[in-house]
Order: C-alpha cells, then sequence, then structure tokens
C-alpha cells in the first residue's frame, strides 16, 4: 500500500513539473514571442529562460541546487557545455550554471510537448536522428551561432541512456565541433536529476540537486586526430564523478 501510494505521489510530482513549465510560458508570451522573431532578440530569451523559468521550475520542484565550481565560466566568452543527460531537469540546471547566453542542441522529439515545445523547436538547434543530412544542418547552425558569440550546449550521450547504464557513450559531436571552433569544453556532471524527476513516470520525488563544473578543457592547439581521445578523456571525468 505505502509503494502504491509513493507511485501515486511521484506520479502528481511528474505532472506538476509541465504545470510549472507552461505557467510562465503563458504569462510571458507576448514577451518570448517578440524575443523570439529574430536572432538580436535571443539574449533576452535567454534571460527569461535562465532567471525566470529555469528558477520557477527548479525551486517549484523542490530541488534545492548545490554547485561545485573547479573553474568558472567568463563572462562573454564561447563554450561547449556538455554534460550527464538523465532527465528534463537537466535543462533547467544547464540554464542556471551558465550566465553567458548559449543555445541547445537538442532532439527533435521536444518540440512536441505542448507549450514547451513551440519556442524550444524556435531557440534551439534540433536533430532528427533519423536523417543523416540533420548532422550537417545541425553542425553549420552551431557555426553560425558560435560566430554570434553564444555558446553551444550538447549532450553528448546522443539521447537519455537506459536506467541501468550510469553514462552512455559519446558522439562525437561536440568535440569535433570545439576543436574546430578552437573553445573551451565545459563538463559537467549532474548527480541527482535521475532521482528528482526521472523518465519513469512514476518515480521522482524533491530534494537536493547536485552539479559539478569540472576543469576546462581547452582546444587550441587541438586537431581532428585528438576527437577521440579528448572526447573519452572527458566521459572519464563524468563517469568518475558519477560513481563517486
Amino acid at each position: 500500500m505505502i509503494k502504491f501510494l509513493q507511485k501515486i505521489g511521484s506520479a502528481l510530482y511528474q505532472i506538476w513539473f509541465y504545470i510549472l513549465v507552461a505557467i510562465p510560458i503563458l504569462i510571458l508570451w507576448p514577451l518570448l514571442i517578440l524575443f523570439t522573431i529574430s536572432e538580436k532578440g535571443y539574449p533576452y530569451f535567454f534571460w527569461i529562460a535562465r532567471n525566470i523559468w529555469a528558477n520557477f521550475i527548479i525551486y517549484g520542484m523542490g530541488c534545492i541546487p548545490v554547485v561545485k565550481r573547479e573553474e568558472r565560466i567568463k563572462k562573454g566568452e564561447s563554450y561547449m557545455l556538455v554534460a550527464n543527460h538523465t532527465s528534463m531537469l537537466d535543462i533547467m540546471l544547464m540554464l542556471k550554471l551558465s550566465r553567458n547566453p548559449f543555445v541547445f542542441v537538442g532532439k527533435k522529439e521536444l518540440s512536441k510537448i505542448p507549450v514547451f515545445g513551440f519556442f524550444y523547436k524556435r531557440v534551439s538547434i534540433l536533430v532528427d536522428r533519423s536523417d543523416p543530412k540533420s548532422r550537417t544542418a545541425v553542425y553549420r547552425s552551431a557555426q553560425k551561432r558560435l560566430k554570434d558569440g553564444f555558446s553551444i550546449c550538447i549532450f553528448p550521450e546522443g539521447g537519455v541512456p537506459d536506467e541501468d547504464i550510469v553514462l552512455d557513450q559519446f558522439k562525437d559531436g561536440a568535440f569535433r565541433m570545439a576543436i574546430a571552433h578552437k573553445i573551451s569544453i565545459v563538463p559537467m556532471t549532474f548527480h541527482d536529476n535521475k532521482a528528482r524527476l526521472p523518465f519513469t513516470f512514476t518515480e521522482g520525488k524533491p530534494g537536493r540537486t547536485r552539479a559539478t563544473i569540472h576543469r576546462f578543457f581547452k582546444t587550441d592547439d587541438l586537431n581532428e586526430v585528438n576527437k577521440a581521445s579528448l572526447k573519452e578523456e572527458i566521459r572519464t571525468v563524468i563517469l568518475t564523478e558519477l560513481k563517486n
């Protein structure tokens, strides 16, 4: 009986998350439309997403961020932000951790989520994994955003791993792009989001959500041949932190 009630509570908690996602969007709809008409408005859109939307959801879910920083992001610089991916909360936590405007590279399926998806597809770079040509289009779009002075965020697992996988293998895209543009890679470990809001609808609970921003990996002296070793080195950093 207790387990049944816990599952009901977790299901209601999951529903509450999507209510929190929608409320600020519906209230701020006119401003969000205005700031997504052109790319020049994106920094203002990002400010709202980071300071209002993400905080509203994180604290509304009863998730208290606890952040450990081994190095700090510098204002005005472009980075490649990477992290493990186990929860929808990863999006909000990533927004909270970077004051520098960045653009998500994410799966096309998220654009189908009511309300959230409308803006997600307008401000993110969408990946269609069923279309091989999509990767080339993503790369070009990311190049343009970097030239405009923004950072890029990619969850390099390429999707959400199975429940029993601590950290899936990384795809090449984030590391190839960082080397090509000579931007530093900022690895992050999200410790608790899987426990707070997993993709299993009958699980989840409030509590602290820890994040570690690891030391940055510079790419100034690297080229394509270093891609594989860089990818594995960064994966090892995140995996070790998760296991610890």
